[in-house]
């Protein structure tokens, strides 16, 4: 008889460990508050596949360390869980990083640590793999031409281009959620709101939830972000440094006209995006304006009332500032989507502050008790890479 697996979470990093074992064989069962997997922060982020520059906060390189290696086999893992090339939902030109006067790691500092990465970067074995060829990668800072056309000097120090790039998440949501519907192994249990677990560390195990028990399973893994901590300390389990829960929005938009713009970030500390996808699809973010919720007890806060065409125009005016084209997207803009998720991140304190411990996201990955799995995921990018390990420790077990 196949072992059955409970995964708490539909997700990037649920749903991945959710195909990985059905192919292996195992009976899965996939757990979700929503009515469809790939409903939160999955669907609604920036899908930049981290290579480790944005984290130049983190100056020992550390953080850098632990994305790069699940940041350089995303595209490989993705694409055998799809069965689909990411080439067609992938940003066509390199990223430029645009440091701000009150960036926390000044423009000499900043500029050195991208150096730095690079230099990581280019010592992969798996640097051929990424989205794009990046064994040559470079931190290259942009002559005052290149600068400002894309930036506002006025505003911007510099701009340094790097490698990375970032994914569509909208379409790769899409085809996860096809994945998972024609893979006989997985069972979705959708609209269910675990709200405990029955069992101990060697199984068998019961998920209790909004729709009863379920069960027995084998084995489980909680792959949620805003209710992984309550399900661990039902267990006895809870991190040993603080953390946060936030829950961000950001903008999706679409224009029938094509318009030039760069795929840029504001950093390092309050920051911003502009993705540019397909020259009609793009991501636009200003962290300060879209953090509508942040605390750092086991439950996540209460949501406030947001006001969408405030907070929105809040988005596009501050990026503007920076980055003129977001303006123009604004502008020409025929649909335009407010939606985010909730983020769980080890650590605290505001990105303005050089000080907050949230600079450092190296504290991540996979907790193991017997047969239960807690795992912090920390970016969208590493999360099949951290799928495909959980999964061979269990068909291993």
């Amino acid at each position: 008889m196949a072992r059955r697996i409970a995964i708490l979470g539909a997700g990037i990093l649920g749903s991945s460990a959710a195909l990985f074992l059905a192919r292996r064989g195992f009976e899965v069962t996939l757990f979700d508050a929503a009515e469809c997997p790939f409903s939160g922060a999955s669907r609604w982020n920036e899908g930049k596949i981290h290579l480790g520059f944005i984290y130049a906060g983190d100056p020992s390189l550390a953080t850098a360390r632990k994305v790069l290696p699940g940041g350089l086999r995303f595209k490989p893992l993705v694409e055998s869980l799809i069965g689909r090339s990411l080439e067609g939902a992938t940003t066509a030109t390199d990223d430029t990083y645009l440091v701000h006067p009150e960036s926390v790691a000044p423009l000499e500092a900043a500029e050195a640590y991208f150096r730095a990465v690079a230099d990581l970067v280019r010592e992969e074995p798996d640097a051929g793999g990424y989205l794009v060829d990046v064994r040559g990668c470079r931190a290259e800072r942009l002559s005052p031409a290149e600068l400002e056309a894309c930036a506002d000097p006025r505003t911007v120090l510099a701009g340094l281009r790097v490698p990375e790039r970032s994914v569509d998440t909208n379409w790769v949501a899409d085809r996860f959620v096809e994945a998972l519907e024609a893979e006989p192994r997985i069972r979705l249990a959708m609209g269910t709101r675990v709200t405990g677990l029955e069992g101990a560390f060697q199984g068998p195990w019961k998920v209790l939830g909004s729709e009863g028990a379920d069960g027995p399973f084998d084995g489980v893994i909680n792959a949620l972000w805003e209710g992984r901590l309550a399900i661990d300390r039902s267990l006895g389990l809870l991190p040993s440094v603080p953390w946060t829960h936030r829950y961000r929005l950001s903008l999706f938009a679409h224009t029938e006209e094509s318009i030039e713009a760069p795929s840029a970030i504001v950093s390092v500390g309050p920051f911003g995006d502009l993705k540019n996808y397909t020259g009609h699809d793009f991501y636009l973010s200003w962290y300060p304006a879209g953090l509508v919720a942040q605390g750092g007890d086991v439950e996540p806060p209460a949501l406030p009332t947001v006001d969408p065409e405030a907070l929105s125009a809040a988005i596009l005016e501050n990026l503007a500032r920076y980055i003129p084209a977001a303006a123009r997207i604004g502008e020409k803009a025929t649909r335009m989507t407010l939606a985010g998720g909730w983020v769980f991140a080890h650590g605290q304190g505001s990105l303005a502050d050089p000080a907050a411990t949230l600079h450092r996201r190296d504290r991540i990955g996979i907790q193991q008790h017997g047969t239960y799995f807690s795992i912090d995921t920390g970016k969208y990018s590493i999360a099949p890479w951290l799928a495909e390990e959980v999964a061979a420790r269990i068909a291993g077990a």
